[in-house]
């Protein structure tokens, strides 16, 4: 079947043919390009150089909160997630899904095929003109990213599907030339310095490469062990289907769906792609989704090599961040997706969760969580010497739904009032204490429902502060705070305060723990913040 080009934008040929020839034209034992050394402070593509770079800077630690947004093509059939590139390509039976996310339809193929066409008539490229975003406002949103209490926010630069949400000479796949025709991220940049905020980008296209040319499903399975085609091929979001465009051999075609010599695609396009954006935005975060394990180390080494010489350049303090092992924590701070840490840890951490119960990316009746959720899951993490990163979801004209207005609202509501007992603290010497438990640590961890009798502890210089997950009605006793406790080395208390006001009656600091009252009529908190000097 013929693949349809009506919806692919004619660049000019010497754009095209510099471009596109360039990725598409294979080498033969081609190592990636190597930094020069201009001094002896000069960071080098080694562990042992890189490490001298701090994983994570103060600045860092003090901001605690940062927004971004799961933002692409994808979200113009507000059907399935951000994966919406790959599973139109497929239907899959209830055994083979085994009840993953409510909502989706499984029937992909079919839904796509009846909404926009076959994939071989209607193909992801033929989507990316409808990307139109014209409500979209940077200013705007930066303004309601700053008034929820984030310190620095930015865009997914790149999903797996290859799009740029930048103004790209790398690719022409960009919100530049198809789709917005803005740069999305020079846009957000220039706002969010404008209002003293840092930029993170984050990058998720070590899958964009396609891997398996030519195998079919079931060869993948058996290849790999998967149970099921839902794992297949995993690491290569495009799959390889003879008569649809993710096969075809047009330049601009092979480009998007990362039918490219492997060689040719980490040198110019995963490489290319990062430095073109710290060259041009100078991101304060360069953020790295799963599957990073799948680009050669040194490749990886040389970009962290290109970041911290940049920033070195500018006199800049950035930082970049992993999952699992993918890069060695002596340089880059881990990030756990969907999950947090069930203990206090010694290292800087983060946390990227969305503001939805399970889709990045914008769906028709995307369920939004409660805003009591992503506090109280907010306030843990911190107190676990972690910081969030928080995803929403724009629809694809460039509008954030109220609803998940109405979440940040709420959170930046509560850090108004609350926000010393958060920016710029520490972990206290325990995270917290009381009767509720996470089942998981790490990614994917499950939702717990906490009470007024969940603690949990930070510092700021001579100041504990204590964080009770809820409004304690009747007399909140904080048992590690008690008179002659081994963790407060004899220290005794001389103030207690709310931070939302004068509402503690009285407080008393016992062998059995410092015991609060709130005066009758306090209002309810979703967390009461308490000073304890």
């Amino acid at each position: 079947m013929a693949i349809s080009n009506r919806a692919i934008k004619r660049l000019p040929m010497l754009v095209i043919g510099t471009v596109i020839g360039s990725l598409l034209v294979g080498c033969n034992e081609q190592s990636p390009p190597q930094l020069s050394d201009n001094s002896k402070q000069r960071y080098q593509a080694t562990e042992q150089s890189l490490a001298r770079h701090q994983a994570a800077p103060e600045w860092f630690r003090d901001a605690k909160l940062g927004i971004y947004f799961t933002w692409g093509p994808y979200t113009v059939a507000e059907d399935t997630n951000e994966w919406y590139p790959r599973w139109m390509h497929f239907d899959f039976s209830e055994e083979q899904w085994q009840g993953r996310e409510p909502g989706y339809h499984i029937d992909r193929l079919q839904w796509h095929q009846e909404k926009f066409g076959h994939p071989s008539e209607f193909g992801y490229h033929d989507m990316i003109p409808l990307f139109t975003a014209e409500n979209f406002d940077a200013e705007e949103w930066v303004q309601l990213f700053k008034d929820a209490g984030a310190r620095f926010a930015g865009p997914v630069a790149m999903h797996h599907d290859g799009y740029a949400l930048w103004d790209s000479q790398i690719t022409p796949w960009n919100s530049a030339e198809i789709g917005p025709k803005r740069d999305i991220t020079g846009e957000l940049a220039a706002a969010l310095r404008a209002n003293d905020m840092k930029l993170i980008t984050t990058f998720h296209h070590a899958r964009h490469l396609q891997r398996y040319k030519g195998q079919s499903i079931e060869q993948a399975m058996q290849r790999y062990g998967h149970l099921n085609s839902y794992h297949a091929f995993w690491n290569s979001h495009y799959p390889w289907i003879e008569g649809l465009a993710t096969s075809s051999e047009d330049p601009k075609l092979r480009l998007l769906y990362g039918n490219i010599p492997e060689d040719k695609w980490l040198t110019d396009f995963w490489l290319a792609s990062l430095k073109e954006v710290v060259d041009n935005y100078q991101p304060d975060i360069v953020w790295f989704d799963t599957w990073l394990d799948q680009i050669p180390q040194q490749y990886r080494y040389d970009f962290a090599a290109y970041y911290l010489n940049s920033a070195q350049d500018l006199a800049k303090e950035v930082m970049m961040t992993h999952k699992d092992l993918d890069m060695p924590a002596s340089f880059s701070v881990e990030d756990f997706e969907q999950g947090r840490r069930d203990k206090l840890s010694g290292a800087p951490w983060l946390t990227d969760d969305t503001i939805s119960k399970w889709s990045w990316s914008y769906i028709d009746g995307l369920p939004v969580k409660p805003a009591h959720w992503v506090i109280h899951d907010f306030i843990d993490i911190v107190s676990k010497n972690g910081q969030l990163l928080l995803n929403v979801s724009p629809k694809a004209d460039g509008s954030i739904p109220d609803d998940q207005r109405a979440v940040l609202n709420a959170l930046g509501g509560w850090l108004k009032v609350n926000g010393d007992a958060i920016y710029g603290t520490r972990p206290w010497l325990i995270y917290g204490e009381g009767p509720t438990e996470m089942e998981n640590s790490g990614h994917f961890t499950k939702h717990v429902d906490y009470q007024a009798e969940d603690i949990r502890f930070t510092t700021k210089g001579d100041v504990i502060y204590a964080i009770a997950l809820g409004t304690p009605r009747e007399k909140l006793t904080i048992v590690a705070l008690a008179r002659n406790n081994s963790l407060l080395n004899q220290r005794v208390f001389l103030s207690v305060s709310a931070l939302n006001g004068d509402y503690v009656e009285s407080w008393q600091q016992r062998p059995n723990g410092l015991e609060i009252k709130l005066k009758e009529g306090a209002p309810e908190q979703v967390a009461y913040a308490f000073e304890i000097k």
